[in-house]
């Protein structure tokens, strides 16, 4: 069985979108990441994808050419009424409604033998850190300052 890996970027100063919940200065050149050969062996490994329904939504144009070929979970609190962005013989998207310990289990399955990634979003990782169902957190750091917008790991004060 593959691990719970959750695969984020993040500003210098710890936050995973500005406060407009912008995420672009994170990925100013999404094509070149895609070449790396880190996310080239993270896509081979990876047989199934977690995330929330933001991400989802966020994501721009046909899934069919989503870097991750494989079943997506998207947690959400309610199911839309059409899948509208594509699906093929290895990707299909399924909502989850019922929890993120729910998410992981389907996608566990699905994976088999390969890696889950959680990707998309802190708040969909940090059910998953609180859940404590995270193998593995790899994150990458990008060199700019967001000064505020929604942190990575949340503090809380005492």
């Amino acid at each position: 069985m593959g691990n719970v890996i959750i695969g984020a970027s993040m500003s210098l100063d710890g936050f995973m979108n500005d406060r407009r919940g912008d995420v672009n200065r994170l990925y100013p050149d999404l094509e070149a990441l895609r070449r790396t050969e880190m996310l080239q062996e993270e896509i081979r490994t990876t047989g199934a994808v977690v995330m929330g329904r933001r991400a989802y939504d966020m994501g721009e144009g046909d899934l069919t050419d989503y870097e991750y070929q494989v079943p997506i979970f998207v947690l959400t609190h309610t199911v839309p009424e059409q899948v509208v962005k594509g699906e093929n013989d290895r990707l299909t998207v399924t909502f989850v409604t019922d929890g993120i310990e729910s998410a992981i289990e389907k996608a566990k399955a699905a994976a088999g033998d390969k890696h889950v990634m959680v990707v998309g979003g802190a708040n969909t990782a940090q059910q998953c850190l609180r859940a404590g169902l995270v193998d593995e957190i790899h994150i990458g750091i990008v060199p700019v300052l967001f000064g505020e917008g929604l942190r990575f790991f949340f503090v809380q004060s005492s």
